[in-house]
């Protein structure tokens, strides 16, 4: 079976092509707010696979998060892009971008955990309509997503499991830690990512442990922040950019990482 995520490492811009590939607008409720995605994957096969969701970065859904979606669903996912911002809702430029990412990272996670265990039911839903098997479900996000896939984890949720791409770490002082995460963890951080200090590493190592989880914890050396998005681009003066060798690697080892849970 094909490796489709090795190729996504080395360039969205020449994703590889598949010709049944689907990209389903889809909308969900959370309380009074209404949310917006796409469940992406291939419809050539009846065949049920697993549903991963994917929570993009601080930018929302975009166009290149749909593309992104496509090379990782392959014929062996379907996938949610997922909405946590609300319908309507998408920044602009980085300035609403940080806004609306920082209000829902703030102390109290409540907010954020509800909207991505929502987004986790809907792609869930979509067993009636898309080639999907409900029962083995993970998630994955980039920064901000990263983030927020780590709160599905805090929350106690029970999934296949969780892979963070160089997310914030550091976990919201009135959202408290489940007593035990049941979803194994992998996080995938820049060594040299000034947005992660040693000391949220740390912290993050010593909750999960508490927790009784089963995790991993890869620093890549001299990657920082985006390291696995070629969109950030390669300034080197920046924090935010991609870094082709890291890349490859951390797609590597989420592609072996939700092989051997979902038993592929």
């Amino acid at each position: 079976m094909p490796r489709r995520l090795l190729a996504l490492a080395l360039s969205f811009a020449t994703l590889p092509a598949f010709a049944a590939m689907q990209a389903k607008p889809v909308e969900w409720s959370v309380g009074k707010d209404r949310f917006s995605g796409y469940v992406v994957y291939d419809d050539a096969s009846a065949a049920k696979r697993p549903g991963l969701v994917m929570v993009p970065n601080w930018m929302g859904v975009t166009e290149d998060a749909v593309e992104r979606a496509k090379a990782v669903a392959g014929t062996d996912y379907v996938v949610l892009v997922a909405d946590v911002y609300g319908k309507g809702n998408r920044p602009k430029d980085a300035d609403e971008a940080g806004k609306l990412s920082g209000s829902l990272r703030g102390d109290d996670r409540g907010p954020l955990r509800a909207r991505i265990e929502g987004a986790v039911a809907t792609l869930k839903a979509q067993a009636g309509s898309a080639p999907l098997d409900a029962s083995r479900i993970g998630a994955f996000g980039f920064c901000f997503g990263g983030s927020t896939v780590l709160e599905l984890a805090r929350a106690g949720a029970d999934l296949a499991g969780i892979v963070s791409f160089h997310g914030g770490l550091a976990p919201g002082a009135k959202s408290a830690t489940a007593a035990v995460i049941k979803t194994p963890v992998l996080v995938l951080n820049g060594a040299a990512d000034k947005s992660v200090p040693d000391s949220d590493i740390l912290a993050l190592e010593k909750e999960l442990d508490g927790a009784g989880a089963d995790w991993q914890f890869v620093n890549f050396s001299g990657a920082v922040h985006c390291f696995a998005e070629p969109s950030a681009g390669t300034d080197p003066a920046s924090n935010c950019r991609y870094d082709e060798r890291a890349a490859k690697r951390a797609y590597r080892m989420m592609d072996g990482f939700f092989r051997e849970r979902f038993g592929l």
